[in-house]
């Protein structure tokens, strides 16, 4: 498809502030719309109540009022967009620290209530599986603060087996 899109030169200009040129009606109304963003097509389907069409385009590029500001035609092609890579299995590493991470957000709050909520925060800010570990002792030790050695040495059991995979 050749679509142009089209702008007013400086006579299209003054012809619309002035009236200099005595364009007819119909064409005036063309030469209003042309604005330098709407493509061909639709400046046509605008004025095709007026029986206007493209010979209206091409009787005020020949009388200098308007001119091809660009044509689809002559833009180059669009870049290829690269295929994304293809979906990657997360690694082990990535599941160990999403499992350990879930392990801590589930337990803090409920062993913990708001007295867990530093170490939550120390959570939700750790980045690797090393970062988790170094949490474990802080962890068990609110545990046991919190529901007793009992409690805090069977979540430790979980963890450490979630901190050795």
């Amino acid at each position: 498809m050749n679509t142009s899109i089209y702008d007013k030169t400086d006579k299209g200009r003054e012809e619309i502030a002035t009236r200099k040129y005595q364009l007819a009606s119909r064409l005036r109304t063309l030469l209003v719309l042309v604005d330098g963003h709407r493509p061909e097509d639709e400046l046509l389907r605008n004025v095709a109540g007026l029986g206007l069409d493209a010979a209206a385009l091409r009787e005020l590029l020949a009388q200098d009022y308007i001119v091809v500001a660009a044509s689809y035609a002559s833009l180059p092609e669009p870049a290829l967009i690269p295929a994304p890579p293809p979906a990657v299995e997360p690694t082990d590493a990535v599941q160990q620290f999403q499992s350990i991470y879930n392990f801590y957000n589930k337990t803090i709050k409920s062993t913990m209530g708001l007295r867990g909520f530093p170490l939550q925060l120390k959570v939700e800010k750790a980045a690797s599986v090393d970062e988790l570990r170094q949490l474990r002792d802080s962890y068990l030790e609110g545990v046991t603060k919190a529901k007793g050695r009992d409690t805090a040495a069977l979540l430790a059991q979980q963890l450490d087996q979630l901190l050795a995979d």
